[in-house]
This record gives C-alpha cells, structure tokens and sequence, in this order.
C-alpha cells in the first residue's frame, strides 16, 4: 500500500530546533575518524531521501538518523555489538527529557538499535530499514572507500597482504589488511539493503568499488602475473 506523500519538514515534530539539538548531541559523542559529524550528516541526507521516496515517517527517521551515533564504540572494542542498543537507549532519554513527541519514541528506538551490521537486529518497520540501508550506503562508493582505508589506517592496519592480496589461498582477515575488509563486509551490503532505491544506489556505489579493487590488482600484479 502506498503512504501518503510526507509534509515539508518545517510542520513536522522534528523542526529545525529539534535538528540542531541532536547535532549537538551526536557531536558532544566524538569521533573515530570514519564516524564523525560528516558521516552522520550524510547518512541524514540520504535517510531523508529515502524517506521521502518512501513516504515513511521523517518525525522517526531524522532524529534516528542523526543520533545513531549517540554512543560510539570503537570496534575493536569487545562491547561493539551493544553500540546501536546503547545509542538508542540514551537517544531516546535525551529526547524524552527535552520533551520530543512520546508516539514517535518507540520507533525511533527501534530504527537506531537495528541499524548496525554487528548488533544483528532484524529491521522490522519501514524507518528502522530506512535508517539502515543509509548508514550501509556511507560505506559504499567514493565516501565508503575513503572511510574504509582511513579506518584502517588509524589501526595500522595494512593495505592489502603483500603476496595474496586477493585471498586466493588464505583467510580473509580484515583486522590486518584494509583490501580484506571489501570481501568480508562491504561486497555483501548491496544485496542487503531493504529498500529498493537503497538497493539500486548500492549497486552504483558496489560497482565504483569493485573498479578500484580492479585497477588495484593491475597496478600491483607481480612480474609475469596475469591482470
């Protein structure tokens, strides 16, 4: 069934006081360099489209979107699971102590706790897939292959496994090499994201990703290696 079309931002719930709070609010939650203010404002924009390609609901998925990351958890840190429930919990007490719409709070509870790849929280309303599939676009394409090699870097990982870089005859271990991570996380995302207009970016995103994976292994094939 379609929704009715979504009224402009301005007569909604979350207005513009409202999304400066929670700008303040997921910047006061600091950064790991590849989940900063940048990232959550572009997972907001593209929430929001979504959104409103989908009429959903934006009083549930603006505010989702901007403090999904309320709480933030290295990854390597063993609680890193518990991240999304933790946003979530402290998202809505800040929003019930500063008087946000109480019918919107279960829902947008929901969308923040089911958005992360390691919490493994199935998705069960059209927002919370909203939510999701944005936060999953951020790491795909131009900015998701920026972010992935920045992250990296920051934990010193390598770039890639100087005599297998491809993983042809070993693990993938993505704790070690940057280019491992592409295999066991990011390739899989397009053919996970809910929504079909998140689906159909997914896909464009994968495909930028998959030619530099291509143009990577031409540029460091060995002396006699085939590209």
């Amino acid at each position: 069934m379609t929704r009715p079309s979504t009224p402009p931002l301005d007569s909604m719930p979350f207005n513009r006081q409202w999304r400066l709070q929670c700008q303040r609010w997921a910047e006061a939650a600091g950064s790991d360099g590849a989940h900063n203010l940048a990232h959550i404002q572009r997972v907001v924009v593209t929430a929001q489209r979504l959104g409103q390609q989908a009429g959903a609901e934006l009083a549930v998925i603006l505010p989702a979107a901007w403090l999904h990351d309320v709480v933030l958890i290295d990854k390597r840190d063993p609680r890193r699971s518990q991240a999304s429930l933790l946003a979530a919990d402290k998202a809505v007490s800040l929003l019930t102590e500063h008087g946000y719409p109480r019918q919107y709070l279960d829902a947008i509870h929901h969308a923040i706790a089911a958005h992360s790849w390691s919490a493994g929280i199935e998705p069960t309303t059209l927002e919370a897939q909203i939510v999701q599939d944005a936060d999953r676009l951020d790491a795909l394409g131009a900015i998701g292959l920026a972010r992935c090699l920045m992250l990296g870097g920051e934990f010193g990982n390598q770039l890639y496994h100087s005599e297998d870089p491809l993983a042809s005859s070993r693990p993938l271990d993505d704790g070690q090499y940057c280019l491992d991570h592409f295999f066991t996380k990011l390739r899989h995302l397009p053919g996970q994201l809910r929504t079909e207009a998140g689906r159909q970016e997914g896909a464009k995103r994968w495909a930028l990703m998959q030619t530099f994976i291509d143009r990577l292994q031409q540029e460091i094939a060995q002396p006699g290696e085939t590209s």
